[in-house]
């Protein structure tokens, strides 16, 4: 176990790990539901699952409502390129962004979970189909998120190919 945890970035505890188990903790606490495993191990990897799921909620939804609204602007990718090369901060910067972005879906996650309990509670039909209703949600989740990230490394290359 020690050795699969050296193994995690900072960037995966942070983003992944840290979210999945606050999450979990919080769900318990907000809502019916029980997601705190007491075998360490699949605690470890049901909770960085969560977290990633938080995370993809926040690039996929928060983050594009925040630039949608204005609340936040990004550069063009191309300059974030080139100032990655630079300065050797940016990472490090990116990271901890990526980690607030991911908190801010952390708390809207845990507002939807409650809402949900409180229907799934209220309406048998949504109570019947729970499962089905979250394999379908994040079947969606998992499809955008991997456009998102085909479209990432497309940039990215795009980035390379066209400095030559």
């Amino acid at each position: 176990m020690k050795e699969l945890l050296d193994k995690l970035s900072s960037y995966n505890i942070f983003n992944y790990l840290l979210p999945g188990v606050l999450f979990s903790v919080l769900a318990d606490k907000l809502t019916s539901y029980t997601i705190i495993q007491s075998e360490i191990v699949l605690g470890v990897f049901l909770y960085y699952l969560i977290g990633l799921l938080v995370s993809r909620v926040g690039s996929l939804l928060v983050e594009p409502a925040l630039k949608k609204i204005g609340f936040i602007k990004f550069v063009p990718y191309q300059d974030f390129v080139s100032a990655e090369k630079t300065d050797s901060k940016l990472e490090l910067l990116s990271e901890v962004n990526n980690m607030y972005r991911t908190f801010v879906s952390l708390f809207l996650c845990l507002i939807f979970l409650k809402v949900f309990n409180y229907l799934s509670n209220k309406y048998l039909l949504i109570q019947n189909w729970q499962i089905e209703i979250l394999v379908t949600i994040l079947l969606g989740l998992f499809l955008f998120s991997y456009r998102k990230q085909t479209e990432y490394i497309t940039k990215r290359i795009s980035t390379w190919t066209n400095k030559e």
